[in-house]
C-alpha cells in the first residue's frame, strides 16, 4: 500500500513539474543563446528545485490525506516564483517605485495566509478536547511549513531575479558597446582624414571670404558640425554646452538652406553648463524633426524646446508630418530605438522617451536625469 502511494506521489510531481515548464522548455528551444541562459534559472526552479522541496517536505501526508490542498500549495509556490519574476524587483528598486513593490509583498503575504487557513478535516479522537488540541497542533504544523516554503520560493526567485537583471544590464552594455564600435569604425571608413578636410575647408572657406555673408556663415556652420562629430564619436559624456552649440549650428544651417515656408521655434534653457549628456542623441531628435517637417512649399512649424533644471533635462520636439508619411512611420521608430538602446545602458531606470503621432501632428518627449 505504500509502496503504491508513493508511486503515485512520484508521478503526480512528475506530472505537475512538466505541466509548469513545458512553456519553458518550448521556449529554450527556440530561443538565443541569451535568452536560453536566463531561462536556465527558471527551468531548475520547476523541475529540480520545487519537486526536491516538495519531496524534501510533507509530500507524503499531503498527498495521501489532503490531495487538493497539496496541488494548491504547489500551484501557489509556482505562482509566486513568476509573479516575482514579472514584477521585477530591481528594476522597481531602480526606479523607486516602492508602492507597486509593497502592493506584491503584501498580496503575496495575504495569498500565504489565506492558504494557511485552508480547512482542513478534523481529527478524530475518543475525547473532543483531544481532538481539537492535535486538529490545532497539526495546523499550526501545517502552516508553519507552508510558510517556510514559501520563504524559500521568495529567497531564491528575488536572488533570481537581481541575476537576471545583472545578466540584462551586462548584455545591453556589450551591445551597446558593439553598436558603438560599428558607429566609430563607420566613421573612421568613411573619413579621408580629419586634417586633410579640415584643411580642406579653410582653403574653401578663403576662397569665398567676403563673396557673401551667407556662404562664410554657412561655412563655419557646417565646420563646426565636422569637427564635433569627430571629436564626440569616441566619448561617451559631453558636456550640454558643447551638445547644445552644435544643436545651434545644425539649426542656423539648416536655416540657411530652408525658405520662409518653415520656421522655427528654439527655445533653450539652462542652468548648468557642464552637465554631462551622452552625445549625439539629442541632435538626431532635431535632424528627425527638420527631415520629416521642414518644407519649402508649405507653410509649417518645427518647435524645439530644451531644458536643464536641477540635474534633469527636459527635451521635446513637435512638428507636422510634411513628407514622406509612409517612410517616416517606417524609419523613425528604428532610430528611436536606436536611442533608447543607449539610453537604457547609460540612464538604467531613469529616463523617459515618449513619442505619439495624431492628426499628422508628431511629438517627442524626452526626460533624463543622470544618476551619479
Amino acid at each position: 500500500m505504500c509502496k503504491r502511494i508513493y508511486s503515485e506521489e512520484r508521478e503526480i510531481l512528475r506530472n505537475f513539474a512538466a505541466m509548469k515548464s513545458i512553456r519553458t522548455l518550448l521556449s529554450l528551444h527556440t530561443a538565443t543563446p541569451e535568452a536560453r541562459t536566463a531561462i536556465i534559472p527558471d527551468l531548475f526552479f520547476c523541475v529540480v528545485l520545487m519537486p526536491l522541496l516538495v519531496l524534501l517536505g510533507p509530500s507524503y501526508t499531503w498527498i495521501s490525506q489532503w490531495p487538493l490542498f497539496f496541488i494548491l500549495a504547489c500551484a501557489y509556490l509556482y505562482a509566486c516564483y513568476f509573479i516575482i519574476l514579472s514584477a521585477r524587483i530591481p528594476t522597481l528598486l531602480l526606479q523607486r517605485r516602492y508602492g507597486k513593490i509593497l502592493v506584491v509583498t503584501v498580496g503575496l503575504i495575504a495569498g500565504t495566509w489565506l492558504l494557511s487557513g485552508y480547512p482542513l478535516p478534523e481529527m478524530d479522537f475518543v475525547t473532543p478536547v483531544l481532538s481539537r488540541y492535535q486538529t490545532e497542533l497539526r495546523d499550526f504544523g501545517v502552516s508553519v511549513t507552508l510558510w517556510l516554503m514559501f520563504s524559500l520560493v521568495v529567497g531564491y526567485s528575488v536572488s533570481v531575479a537581481f541575476v537576471k537583471e545583472l545578466y540584462a544590464q551586462l548584455l545591453l552594455k556589450r551591445k551597446i558597446e558593439a553598436e558603438r564600435d560599428r558607429a566609430e569604425l563607420a566613421v573612421f571608413k568613411a573619413q579621408i582624414s580629419p586634417h586633410f578636410l579640415f584643411n580642406t575647408l579653410n582653403s574653401l572657406y578663403s576662397l569665398v571670404i567676403g563673396t557673401s555673408e551667407r556662404a562664410e556663415e554657412a561655412f563655419v556652420k557646417f565646420t563646426g558640425i565636422l569637427k564635433y562629430t569627430y571629436t564626440a564619436v569616441g566619448k561617451d559624456w559631453v558636456t550640454i554646452g558643447e551638445e547644445v552649440e552644435n544643436i545651434e549650428n545644425y539649426i542656423s544651417l539648416q536655416a540657411i538652406r530652408l525658405n520662409r515656408h518653415t520656421k522655427v521655434e528654439w527655445e533653450c534653457h539652462i542652468d548648468d553648463d557642464s552637465l554631462k549628456v551622452p552625445p549625439m542623441i539629442i541632435v538626431t531628435f532635431v535632424e528627425n524633426a527638420y527631415k520629416y517637417g521642414a518644407s519649402t512649399s508649405k507653410d509649417c512649424v518645427i518647435r524645439i524646446g530644451l531644458e536643464v533644471s536641477e540635474g534633469v533635462l527636459t527635451f521635446t520636439t513637435r512638428n507636422r508630418v510634411m513628407k514622406q508619411a509612409d517612410v517616416f512611420r517606417e524609419e523613425v521608430p528604428v532610430g528611436i530605438e536606436n536611442c533608447r538602446s543607449r539610453l537604457d545602458a547609460l540612464y538604467p531606470g531613469s529616463y523617459e522617451l515618449d513619442m505619439k503621432e495624431r492628426d499628422g501632428e508628431y511629438e517627442l518627449y524626452l526626460k533624463m536625469k543622470r544618476d551619479e
